[in-house]
């Protein structure tokens, strides 16, 4: 049947019961958008997110701030925590606890490079 077009359904967002059956806590992948995490995260890289990771002063995380995704390196900061962009021309956000942070970066890597990987949790 060569040349037949498939025809692939594209299903609307909203409540679900296979998609709400997954758990919340299974890593996940993200592309790095941007340059406030070079020169370590460079754009185009691919970053796994650990949702249940230990968040420790000096990781990478992603975090939800003011309703936005941030990713950034997370740093003790006298009682409280800072969300600090690793280029310095971007501006660091202080935290109170922990709260916001949804999850730890345990890896990365650059799409079509497969040594080109580095993890960040034995």
């Amino acid at each position: 049947m060569t040349g037949a077009r498939r025809i692939i359904p594209i299903r609307e967002q909203g409540p679900d019961a296979e998609l709400e059956a997954c758990s919340s806590a299974e890593p996940f992948a993200l592309m790095v958008l941007g340059d406030s995490m070079a020169p370590e995260f460079l754009e185009g890289e691919v970053i796994l997110i650990e949702p249940e990771g230990l968040a420790t002063d000096g990781s990478f995380v992603l975090a939800k701030l003011d309703d936005e995704w941030i990713f950034r390196q997370l740093v003790r900061h006298g009682d409280g925590w800072r969300l600090q962009a690793l280029n310095p021309e971007y501006p660091a956000a202080d935290i109170p606890g922990l709260d916001a942070v949804k999850g730890v970066v345990i890896q990365k890597s650059r799409p079509g490079t497969r040594r080109a990987t580095k993890r960040y949790v034995e």
